[in-house]
């Protein structure tokens, strides 16, 4: 039970870090994103949720695509055709967001 309550709390002191850190992320368009699609810059970024990842770390990823997925563009309508959950873009490093 006291681990519970630990972990309850590294959640409560961590939010407001992560969310003050979000509002001071740069901000990118989408034409700004869909530049970033491993072919017209090097980049490889994509979209999910507001939030932008950087992509090209992956080998899954070396050419801007992923199976049917393009680079470049906001990701987050496609999860639920793909064989994983959101959680894969953990290790990917985060760029900023995605202005609306």
């Amino acid at each position: 039970m006291f681990s519970s309550i630990g972990v309850v709390f590294d959640i409560v002191n961590f939010l407001p870090n992560f969310v003050e850190e979000f509002n001071c992320m740069k901000e990118y368009t989408r034409a700004q994103l869909a530049l970033r699609n491993g072919q017209d810059k090097e980049e490889i970024w994509c979209g999910f949720k507001g939030v932008i990842y950087d992509l090209s770390s992956s080998r899954l990823w070396h050419d801007g695509r992923h199976y049917e997925h393009w680079a470049g563009l906001d990701l987050t309508s496609e999860l639920e055709e793909a064989p994983h959950n959101e959680r894969v873009f953990e290790k990917f490093r985060i760029v900023g967001k995605l202005k609306s």
